[in-house]
């Protein structure tokens, strides 16, 4: 067994890293760990061993809370996948261009529950001619110069979009969206989506299941381009 060098001066953080170097010193003197007094709050004082109980029961408590947590998350996770993923039939059978544009604005407003939606094509398309929430670029998206950095990237941008991104995409709804997530769906197309809740989309958010939204969209376009 070690043994403490004592020195002159010594203090108590001295001995509290002996201690921590030494984390079986109490079961070498057995005498100490049963005498050996915690100070409590209100004047009482408890036992070496009821202190430590009470700090592996508050762990318990914060490692019961975590797991809840965790638990809870998972639950939104799994609702969030069945949702992506009837989604993503919804697209498939789509027969047509103008039915797909239709499916993907409806299942963000009725499935997502988002306030604004926006599609942006590349190309002329005739037949969408008449549906409010489309617009056609027919010489690309790198013609609507809103959009230059963004296609840059590709990543989903989520947040307070800029005034000229939010008026390229929601037209006369722009104002209403305080929040909203920017998408590219591969080359075929850009999906807004805007809230009036400034908190529902920000820089920090999750965006798997957006990319998810965004690639099962994009691939629906592209059968019908």
């Amino acid at each position: 067994m070690a043994e403490l060098n004592l020195k002159s001066g010594l203090e108590a953080m001295d001995v509290a890293a002996y201690l921590r170097r030494h984390p079986s010193f109490l079961k070498d003197f057995p005498d100490l760990a049963e005498t050996l007094l915690v100070p409590r709050e209100q004047g009482r004082a408890a036992s070496l061993a009821g202190y430590q109980l009470e700090l592996l029961r508050e762990r318990l408590r914060e490692l019961d809370a975590r797991l809840g947590e965790l638990i809870e998350t998972a639950t939104e996770n799994e609702q969030r996948v069945v949702q992506v993923h009837s989604y993503t039939l919804s697209l498939l059978r789509a027969p047509d261009l103008a039915t797909c544009a239709r499916a993907i604005v409806a299942g963000m407003r009725e499935d997502f529950h988002t306030d604004q939606v926006g599609l942006l094509l590349a190309g002329a398309h005739p037949e969408l001619d008449g549906l409010p929430f489309v617009r056609c670029l027919p010489e690309g998206l790198r013609s609507e110069p809103a959009f230059a950095d963004f296609l840059q990237r590709g990543e989903p941008l989520c947040g307070r979009l800029a005034a000229d991104k939010l008026v390229a995409l929601f037209a006369a709804d722009a104002g209403a969206a305080h929040s909203a997530a920017l998408l590219k769906l591969g080359d075929v197309g850009l999906l807004g989506i805007g809230s009036s809740d400034v908190n529902r989309f920000h820089p920090g958010i999750g965006t798997l299941f957006l990319k998810l939204i965004a690639e099962a969209a994009g691939a629906a376009l592209a059968r019908h381009l």
